[in-house]
């Protein structure tokens, strides 16, 4: 299957880009905690961020959100990272002020909800399209 590069890009950046930190954990943790269930809509939401391009609108925006996230510390508010030992990918939904207006993450579990609860209130810039996803990895 053939990924188009400005997708596979994206993507990418995403993961790098966003700038969160590592959870703290043991490996005596590692050990016990199992992996979370996977969230089926997650998919889905994944497919519709992936629509947005290719548009140099969108990927510009991508970059200043990151740097808004970073600058935000959104993912620091709850305690989330410390929740479990893997990451979540969380989808935000923006509205066409870039307020959050609804959330999907990749699992469901205590960490994935803290950060959607940590993201619910967040701002961002305003979108170049609305509704905008917009994907972030948290470790």
């Amino acid at each position: 299957m053939r990924i188009p590069f400005y997708k596979l890009g994206a993507l990418c950046a995403v993961m790098l880009a966003a700038g969160c930190q590592t959870a703290p954990g043991s490996s005596d943790q590692a050990a016990y905690e199992a992996p979370s269930p996977k969230n089926p809509g997650f998919v889905t939401e994944m497919a519709k961020f992936n629509a947005q391009f290719p548009n140099a609108k969108a990927t510009k925006y991508e970059e200043e959100t990151l740097r808004h996230n970073n600058a935000n510390k959104y993912d620091e508010k709850g305690n989330c990272h410390g929740k479990s030992i893997y990451p979540v990918t969380i989808i935000l939904l923006l509205d066409a002020t870039g307020r959050v207006i609804s959330s999907t993450t990749d699992v469901e579990n205590a960490k994935a909800a803290c950060f959607r609860k940590a993201y619910a209130s967040a701002q961002f810039p305003k979108p170049p399209v609305a509704p905008y996803r917009k994907p972030l990895m948290l470790k």
